[in-house]
């Protein structure tokens, strides 16, 4: 199995591409087609997969960030889950669809 899965891995990483862009490089933004999604341009098949250019305004790296969490404030149960409690509501809503009314709570 352990073989197999490394074969199959060493194909997918010949496709695979490492991107890296620079301040001031235009990038296309892909555009998923799910429900809900603005369209841009035409709808259906013909909507594009891919959006404008953009221009690169900043590079910004997440890998930098510490990744240290603080243990102060967090509540752990006797399964190792965590346990968040709600501090207070800060906008909600309802979004309705054709046959449902869903809320959307947004809380901190």
């Amino acid at each position: 199995m352990q073989a197999a899965r490394d074969r199959q891995k060493s194909y997918a990483d010949l496709k695979r591409k490492l991107m890296e862009f620079q301040v001031g490089d235009k990038v296309m933004l892909k555009v998923s087609p799910w429900k809900g999604v603005v369209c841009f341009g035409k709808r259906g098949k013909l909507n594009p997969r891919y959006v404008r250019p953009f221009k690169v305004l900043e590079k910004k790296c997440y890998s930098y960030e510490p990744l240290a969490v603080p243990l102060e404030g967090l509540h752990v149960d006797d399964k190792l889950y965590f346990v968040e409690e709600p501090i207070e509501i800060m906008d909600q809503e309802v979004k309705r669809l054709k046959q449902r009314r869903i809320p959307i709570v947004k809380v901190r």
